[in-house]
């Protein structure tokens, strides 16, 4: 069989000679939105918002959302979702506490995370493709299971506090308020989620697993028919955000300082609605790692501006949820009108 590459279509009207301003804003929204959350919550408090070290802060949140997020993009732009990504972040976190705990090597402990999140994903995308199981189904009982799995392994208290020592010293310095170097600007776990996104962005746009990544989410019965595996595909794209939540977990560890069975807590929602908020479908086929950065670093303004506000946390829960109906909605509506 023939096997025909998918390409996302260009951003051109009807007539096919102009570029649609619809489209230009689908991707210039979240941009747009970002700018939004930033003048409000400068406007509320002008004095804590805009300053250096509440950027900074702003930087290390969205370094682990903003990584998370990644592997979410090409989850949703596949037509998938996954619920499990808290949970995969605190058992991941709670392996590498336990491995610096064991005196094992700082790397060797940060690739012992980065294996787990790597096998969950694995995991993942095999019940879903083997046994034909909906992504949200598998994904709902694995946040409860790798919830448990996390507890069970941290063992009485659900926290593992390593020790710390020069030799683990840069494990912990991924994720500080300060560059380990003047050159860096900034702490060396958001140039990784620079690093990363290039690296994911690249994969989408000029490599044909993701073109078939676009296709699959685009259209999975055409995909099958133009020669695209589907199984593997999907394996492929679960498998790489594993790797990419088993990162997140890494800098999760470091900003923490511990492994902590209970945290991550709902951290799927800012992951999920960073991604919808970016101009991803939930429907799938349609997504750019460049909206994902700009909707996480929005979530973490949004989160961080409450703060501010001294906003308690439930309100910030339903500011969050507020954001994925209406992100969801206008997606809805969207393609409403070009149907």
């Amino acid at each position: 069989m023939t096997t025909i590459d998918y390409q996302a279509p260009p951003v051109v009207n009807s007539a096919g000679t102009r570029p649609d301003w619809r489209e230009w804003l689908k991707i210039l929204g979240p941009l747009i939105g970002l700018g939004f959350v930033f003048l409000v919550f400068s406007v509320l408090t002008p004095s804590t918002f805009l300053t250096t070290f509440n950027l900074r802060i702003l930087l290390l949140q969205t370094a682990v959302v903003g990584t998370a997020a990644l592997g979410m993009t090409l989850i949703i732009v596949s037509g998938g979702i996954d619920l499990s990504v808290g949970s995969n972040v605190a058992l991941s976190s709670v392996i590498v506490a336990l491995l610096l705990h064991a005196h094992v090597n700082p790397v060797l402990a940060a690739l012992g995370g980065i294996a787990t999140g790597l096998v969950v994903g694995v995991l993942i995308g095999v019940l879903i493709t083997a046994l034909d199981l909906s992504p949200f189904i598998v994904t709902l009982g694995l946040m409860g299971a790798l919830r448990g799995a996390a507890i069970l392994t941290a063992g009485q208290g659900g926290v593992v506090y390593p020790p710390t020592n020069t030799m683990n010293s840069w494990i912990y310095s991924l994720l500080t308020l300060r560059a380990t170097t003047p050159w860096m600007i900034i702490p060396p776990g958001v140039w990784l989620l620079v690093l990363f996104s290039i690296l994911v962005a690249g994969m989408l746009r000029y490599t044909k697993s993701g073109r078939h990544v676009f296709a699959v989410g685009s259209n999975e019965q055409t995909a099958r028919l133009c020669g695209v595996n589907i199984p593997w595909t999907k394996i492929l794209v679960y498998s790489v955000a594993g790797a990419l939540v088993g990162i997140a977990a890494v800098l999760h560890f470091s900003y923490l300082r511990q492994g902590d069975a209970t945290s991550a807590n709902g951290l799927e929602l800012d992951v999920i609605a960073a991604v919808v908020i970016g101009g991803a479908s939930l429907s799938g086929g349609e997504g750019t790692v460049l909206g994902s950065l700009a909707g996480a670093l929005m979530m973490s303004a949004v989160a961080n501006g409450c703060g501010n506000m001294g906003w308690p946390n439930p309100v910030q829960q339903i500011v969050t949820g507020a954001i994925i109906i209406v992100a969801a909605a206008l997606d809805r509506l969207r393609h409403r009108k070009t149907t």
